[in-house]
């Protein structure tokens, strides 16, 4: 799951963010809300945490901004202890959910894995299932009946997304963007590579669910059920 969080508090920013991704979390940071807002129209996050005080363009904004331009990601606002105001205007500007600073770790952990819920079928705390496969994205472990196999940060970021959007047909580019932002210097080789590792490991597993290439497009993940 990728992860926006834009704080114009670096500390606190940085600070999060290694909590974040010591859960196999990505983040991308921002500091203030012109670059929020462009970041946030890049369509590649699954969540964004939003302060509302921001410098150049507050969060609300930025909010209303993001929903006017049809982004519907899921949206968690920071906001000032004691202040219902902003956490009225916020929820009625479109926010998912909001958080009082300060706050701990914890309670931020279980808000997003409330809103990961929300987007896709889930079981069990967290876990995807595709075919005969449960992927649990925060421990890394892939199944397949009673088989098991650990999986790579890269690789289990690749399988969410193709169970995410499975029977859809995603690009290079869209698998590079979601997994290692839209500003990298990554190739297409990067995306081939963790896609062989994948399938290896998939067949180890002698799972019915397979990654196809579809030439000049992308792939798509299919399970047994869906060959011909």
């Amino acid at each position: 799951m990728r992860i926006l969080m834009v704080e114009d508090e670096k500390y606190m920013a940085e600070a999060i963010a290694q909590v974040l991704k010591k859960n196999n979390y990505s983040v991308d940071l921002v500091h203030n809300g012109e670059d929020g807002l462009d970041f946030g129209l890049s369509g590649i996050y699954d969540i964004i945490i939003l302060d509302i005080m921001l410098p150049k363009m507050n969060g609300i904004n930025i909010l209303r901004e993001l929903r006017r331009k049809g982004i519907e990601v899921p949206v968690i606002l920071l906001t000032a202890r004691g202040e219902t105001e902003d956490k009225v205007i916020g929820l009625d500007s479109g926010a998912d959910d909001y958080l009082a600073k300060p706050f701990h770790s914890d309670e931020l952990l279980a808000r997003l894995r409330a809103l990961g819920r929300r987007k896709t079928e889930l079981i069990n705390d967290g876990i995807l299932k595709f075919g005969d496969i449960r992927l649990n994205p925060h421990t890394l472990i892939l199944n397949c009946e009673n088989r098991e196999t650990k999986l790579t940060l890269k690789e289990s970021q690749l399988l969410e997304l193709l169970i995410k959007r499975n029977n859809m047909i995603i690009s290079k580019e869209n698998i590079i963007e979601k997994l290692w932002g839209y500003d990298t210097d990554a190739e297409d080789n990067r995306v081939e590579i963790h896609v062989s590792l994948l399938r290896k490991k998939l067949n180890n597993l002698e799972s019915g669910v397979s990654i196809r290439t579809i030439r000049g497009a992308g792939y798509v993940l299919k399970s047994v059920e869906d060959r011909e």
